[in-house]
């Protein structure tokens, strides 16, 4: 989902599910060393939108729970960045062959993905939870217009094949 969303892993890590409406993500927490806390930023409190196909996936993976954190421990806690890492990421990396990477990775490729799709910057800088760069970008409502987003979100794909 981190490669599709172009979440920071503790913003992936804080999401509980009424933070999923349809096509569209809410980030306005995150976890960090097991608590849950504001985000980085004032420009991490975002709405980031997904593909059909994500949003599919990520519905399926919810299926029936309407309450808790999205991605839980056996507890119901916030996983462990570290654990996950060791024991989830990098063994599929292994196993798919290829070379050992962190969840920043992912971010990145997301935003590598969005331009090489031509998604307009400000909407990247959003979905990212990044500062505008240029006082033009003060000017840009894209951020705003939801039909618009979805539009965009659903045009440059994921860069994948969700499963």
């Amino acid at each position: 989902m981190r490669a599709g969303s172009g979440l920071r892993i503790g913003e992936a890590l804080g999401l509980e599910l009424r933070h999923v409406a349809g096509c569209t993500l809410t980030v306005e927490q995150s976890c960090w060393q097991g608590s849950l806390q504001t985000p980085k930023t004032f420009n991490a409190l975002r709405k980031v939108d997904l593909s059909h196909d994500l949003a599919a996936a990520l519905h399926r993976f919810i299926g029936r729970r309407k309450i808790g954190l999205m991605f839980a421990n056996y507890c119901g806690n916030p996983m462990s960045q570290t654990n996950l890492l060791k024991r989830s990421l990098h063994p599929l990396l292994e196993e798919c062959g290829c070379e050992t990477m962190g969840f920043h990775a992912l971010r990145r490729f997301r935003a590598t993905w969005l331009r090489k799709q031509h998604a307009p910057e400000d909407l990247i800088r959003y979905w990212l939870g990044h500062a505008n760069q240029t006082v033009t970008d003060g000017y840009s409502k894209l951020s705003e217009d939801e039909k618009f987003r979805l539009e965009v979100a659903q045009n440059v794909g994921i860069g994948y094949t969700v499963v």
